[in-house]
C-alpha cells in the first residue's frame, strides 16, 4: 500500500504521462477504491462503507427501533443525495440484505413489507418496503455523538459522515462478510454474540491467552440458517488461526413416523448458500437428467445416479411457509429402505451438505486491507474499543468541566443576586462589569446574562449544590479512568458483558464432527470379464473361462486384453504421459456390443494417449516400468481415484512411454529385464522398491545411450519365455530356466547378457513369465 500511495506522489518532471503510466495510476485508484470503498468490511465496525451510511442515515432520520418506519425509498434518497453518490438500485440491495435474518444473523434493519426469501427471490421494489433501525443496531449507534469517532466531509463536502461507527461489539464476526474486491476477496462468517463477547472479554483480561483458550470461547461459526458443522475442531482452529480455510457443513433432518410403519425424512436446517428451490431443482436435474454438451446419450455416470435415485426417492416437496422456515419432506419409495442410507444419498449428491469458505480478509485498524487470524480480529477490535471509550470519557469529562464551571458561576449570582442585579442595570457593558466584579470568565458571564429574571427567582442553593457534587464525583470517576488502564479494563468488560446479556441468543448452527456422506452404490460381487480392444474401447461380460474366439470388436480394432476380475474391482488405464485413470468395472456396459470407449468414461490429458490397460483386486501387486529403464511395485488400488482426470503416478522422461504393466504372482521371486540391444537381466524381486504413491522408481537395467527395455516382468524359478521377431517378420520364443539362465543373473542395474536362444539374430519383443493361468496382452 505504501508503494501505491509513493506512486500517486512522485513528482513529475514535466506535465507529460505515458499511455502506461497513467493507466497503471488509474487501475490502482481503482483497486483502492474497490477494497477500502467497496468490497471489504472495517475489522473495528464490521461495516462496508455503503452499510455505515445507510445505518448512519437512519440514524439522523431518526428511525431508531421504537420509531415509526418509513419508505425505503426515502432512506435511499437520503443515502444517495448525502453521503453516497452511486445507483440507487445498489444501495437498496445492501439495505435489504441488512434486514435479511436469513442472510445477517443479526439483522440491523427491521424491513416492513417483502424483503425477498432464502430461494432467491427478490424484495420489492423500495416504494412498498418500509425500514426502520433493529434495536441492536444501537451498539453500533448509541455513541456516534458522544465524541467516539472522526467525522469525514462527505463526498461534495456539504455535510460530515463518520469515518467508522462506535461499535460496542466486533460486528464483523457477528454478521460476517463477503465480497470480491481487486486482488483481493472476504468470505467471512457469521458467529454467535455470547461466544464472540467471551471471547472479547477473555482476551482483555489476558491478552496472552492461548489459541485453544480463545477457540474454547468461539466454537466456529454460527449460521442464520442453524445447520450442522460436521469438520473436526483440528480442521476449524486452522481455519482461524491461519484466517483461510473451508469447513464442511450439512442440513439437519428429523425422521418423521407415519401410519403403517411408513416414514419420511423432513430437513428443517439448511446449510448457508443453500435454498429449498436449489436441493429441488438438484434432485430434478438428478432424476430426469440431460445429455451434457458433446455427448450423444447420458453417460454410464448418469444412468446410474439416476436408476439409484430413483430406486429409494418417491417423492419430494417443499412445504416451507409461515410456521415452518425451511421444511423439505422427502418421502421414500419403500419403507424397508434403510433410513440412514436414504439421507445418506441425499447429503451426497445436493447441496444439502457442502462447503462454507473461511476467508477472513479485511481493512485493519492500521487502514490496510490483508488476511487476519481470529485472534488479530478480536485484537484489533479490543484496541478500536479501548480508543472509543477513551474517546467517550473524555468527550464526557470536557462537558462535565463546562457544567461545573457554568454552576460555579451561577452559585456566584445565587450568593449576590442583589449585586448582580444592579450591575446589569447600571452598567453600559455588563459582562465586563460582571467579570471585573466576580471574577468571573467569559463563558459564565455570558450564561449569567442570558439567565431570564425569572429563573433567578427560582434558583435554589441546594438544587446547584447537589447538581455540583454530583458533577464533580463524575469528574472524579472520569479522570479515575483514563488514568489507571485495569478501571478501563473493567469498564469494557461490564459494558461487553451488559451488551451480551441483552442481545445474546443461544447458538443456531450445531458442532458436531462428522465424517463426509459418500453415496456409495450397492454392486453384486460377481466374476466378469473385463474385454478392452487394442483401440480402448471397452465391456464388462459376465463370467470367467470366456472364448475370446467368440469376442466380437468393430472393424479394423482386435482384442487388446481380456481380464478375469470382479464386478467390484477397478479397471486402470495407463496414459502416455504417466497419468493413470480408473473406471469402476461395475459402471462398464455389458451384453453382446461392441461396448464404449474407454475415453468418454474418463477425462484424458489433451496430447496424451491411452497405451496400456488392467483390470483386478485392488490388492493386486504390480510391477510397473518405463522404456527409460525405471521401475517399481505398486498396489493396483493405489492407483484409484474419485476424478474422472486420474492422477499423475509415473514419472516419465522425454522420448519415454510406460510399458505393459504386469501382475507379480505368488511365487515370484525375481524380476526379468530384456533391453532393445537383445540384453536380458534377472535380479532378486527384494531390489524391487514399493511406491504406493509412484514415481520414477529405481533403475532396472543399466541402457547404452539409445537404447530403451523393452521388457519388465516378474518371473519364478520356472523361469521366463523370449519372444523375438526374427528375419522376415516370424515371431519366435524360447523357454530359459535353471542353468539356461544363470548367465542372465546379477544385480539390479547391472547391463546383463544376450540370452542363451537358439535364433542368433533377432529383435527383442517381449518377455513372458513361466506361470500357469497368466492374462497376457497381445
Amino acid at each position: 500500500m505504501e508503494q501505491v500511495e509513493d506512486l500517486f506522489t512522485q513528482p513529475s518532471d514535466d506535465d507529460t504521462l505515458t499511455l502506461g503510466a497513467y493507466a497503471e495510476r488509474a487501475y490502482l485508484d481503482y483497486a483502492i477504491s474497490v477494497v477500502k470503498g467497496r468490497a471489504l468490511p472495517d475489522v473495528c465496525d464490521g461495516q462496508k462503507p455503503v452499510q455505515r451510511r445507510i445505518l448512519f442515515a437512519m440514524n439522523e432520520m431518526g428511525l431508531a427501533a421504537d420509531a415509526k418506519p418509513v419508505k425505503s425509498a426515502r432512506v435511499v434518497g437520503d443515502v444517495l443525495g448525502k453521503f453516497h453518490p452511486h445507483g440507487d438500485q445498489s444501495a437498496y440491495d445492501a439495505l435489504v440484505r441488512l434486514a435479511q435474518d436469513f442472510s445477517m444473523r443479526y439483522p440491523l434493519i427491521d424491513g416492513h413489507g417483502n424483503f425477498g426469501s432464502r430461494d432467491g427471490d427478490g424484495a420489492a421494489a423500495m416504494r412498498y418496503t418500509e425500514a426502520r433501525l433493529t434495536p441492536i443496531a444501537k451498539l453500533l449507534l448509541e455513541e456516534i455523538d458522544a465524541g467516539t469517532v472522526d467525522f469525514v466531509p462527505n463526498y461534495d463536502g456539504s455535510t460530515d459522515e463518520p469515518r467508522l461507527l462506535p461499535a460496542r461489539l466486533p460486528f464483523v464476526l457477528l454478521n460476517g462478510a463477503s465480497g470480491i474486491a481487486v486482488g483481493l476477496a472476504t468470505e467471512i462468517p457469521s458467529h454467535n454474540l455470547r461466544e464472540v463477547a467471551s471471547a472479547a472479554v477473555a482476551l482483555i483480561r489476558n491478552p496472552k491467552l492461548d489459541d485453544a483458550e480463545l477457540m474454547s470461547h468461539v466454537q466456529g461459526p454460527d449460521f442464520p440458517g442453524g445447520g450442522q458443522l460436521i469438520s473436526s475442531a483440528a480442521e476449524i482452529r486452522a481455519a482461524y488461526e491461519s484466517g483461510r480455510g473451508s469447513l464442511k457443513v450439512r442440513a439437519r433432518w428429523k425422521i418423521e413416523e407415519m401410519a403403517r410403519g411408513q416414514w419420511q425424512a423432513v430437513v428443517y436446517e439448511l446449510p448457508p448458500n443453500t435454498s429449498g428451490q436449489k436441493v429441488l431443482e438438484e434432485i430434478e436435474e438428478l432424476t430426469n437428467p440431460k445429455v451434457k454438451l458433446g455427448k450423444k446419450s447420458l453417460t454410464p455416470e448418469q444412468q446410474n445416479l439416476k436408476q439409484s435415485m430413483l430406486a429409494m426417492l418417491d417423492a419430494v416437496r417443499d412445504e416451507s411457509g409461515k410456521d415452518a422456515p425451511v421444511r423439505l419432506v422427502f418421502e421414500p419409495k419403500s419403507s424397508r429402505i434403510d433410513q440412514q442410507e436414504f439421507v445418506t444419498m441425499l447429503l451426497a449428491h445436493t447441496s444439502l451438505e457442502s462447503s462454507a469458505s473461511v476467508n477472513l480478509v479485511m481493512v485493519g485498524a492500521d487502514g490496510r486491507p490483508g488476511q487476519k487470524s481470529l485472534r488479530d480480529i478480536i485484537t484489533e477490535w479490543i484496541g478500536f474499543r479501548f480508543a472509543t471509550v477513551t474517546r467517550r470519557t473524555r468527550h464526557r469529562l470536557g462537558k462535565v468541566d463546562d457544567r461545573i464551571h457554568i454552576l460555579e458561576g451561577r452559585m456566584i449570582v445565587f450568593l449576590n443576586i442583589d449585586e448582580v442585579i444592579r450591575i446589569i442595570r447600571e452598567s453600559d457593558e455588563p459582562k465586563a462589569a460582571l467579570m471585573s466584579a466576580f471574577q468571573l470568565s467569559e463563558r459564565q458571564a455570558e450564561d449569567i446574562l442570558e439567565i431570564r429574571l425569572r429563573q433567578l427567582a427560582r434558583l435554589e442553593a441546594i438544587k446547584i449544590e447537589q447538581e455540583l457534587a454530583s458533577l464533580r464525583d463524575e469528574k472524579a470517576k472520569l479522570e479515575e479512568l483514563l488514568a489507571n488502564e485495569s478501571a478501563m479494563k473493567r469498564l469494557l468488560i461490564k459494558e461487553i458483558e451488559a451488551d451480551a446479556k441483552q442481545f445474546g441468543d443461544e447458538r443456531r448452527t450445531l458442532i458436531q464432527e462428522e465424517k463426509r456422506a459418500v453415496a456409495e452404490a450397492r454392486v453384486v460381487d460377481e466374476p466378469v470379464t473385463v474385454v478392452v480392444s487394442a483401440k480402448g474401447w471397452v465391456r464388462a461380460l459376465k463370467g470367467h473361462g470366456l472364448d475370446a474366439q467368440g469376442f466380437s470388436f468393430k472393424q479394423g480394432d482386435s482384442l487388446y486384453g481380456a481380464f478375469e476380475c470382479r464386478s467390484v474391482d477397478p479397471l486402470i488405464a495407463w496414459g502416455s504421459n504417466g497419468r493413470v485413470y480408473s473406471v469402476a468395472v461395475a459402471l462398464l456396459p455389458g451384453g453382446r456390443g461392441d461396448g464404449v470407449p474407454l475415453t468418454s468414461l474418463i477425462e484424458l490429458e489433451s496430447g496424451s494417449r491411452l497405451l496400456h490397460y488392467y483390470a483386478a483386486s485392488g490388492e493386486q501387486q504390480l510391477l510397473l516400468a518405463t522404456s527409460a529403464g525405471f521401475g517399481f511395485t505398486t498396489r493396483l488400488g493405489d492407483m484409484v481415484s474419485r476424478v474422472k482426470a486420474g492422477k499423475s503416478f509415473m514419472t516419465i522422461d522425454d522420448g519415454a512411454e510406460p510399458l505393459v504393466p504386469t501382475p507379480i504372482w505368488p511365487g515370484a521371486s525375481a524380476v526379468a529385464c530384456l533391453s532393445s540391444d537383445g540384453r536380458l537381466l534377472v535380479f532378486g524381486m527384494d531390489e524391487m522398491k514399493a511406491l504406493s504413491g509412484g514415481g520414477r522408481g529405481v533403475t532396472l537395467i543399466g541402457l547404452e545411450a539409445r537404447q530403451t527395455l523393452v521388457s519388465a516382468v516378474p518371473i519364478s524359478e520356472a523361469g521366463v519365455t523370449v519372444y523375438g521377431e526374427v528375419r522376415g517378420g516370424k515371431v519366435q520364443s524360447e523357454t530359459l530356466s535353471g542353468t539356461a539362465l544363470a548367465p542372465n543373473i546379477g544385480k539390479r542395474a547391472r547391463k546383463g547378457r544376450a540370452p542363451a536362444v537358439k535364433f542368433a539374430t533377432f529383435k527383442p519383443r517381449s518377455l513372458e513369465p513361466v506361470l500357469p493361468a497368466v492374462p497376457k496382452a497381445s
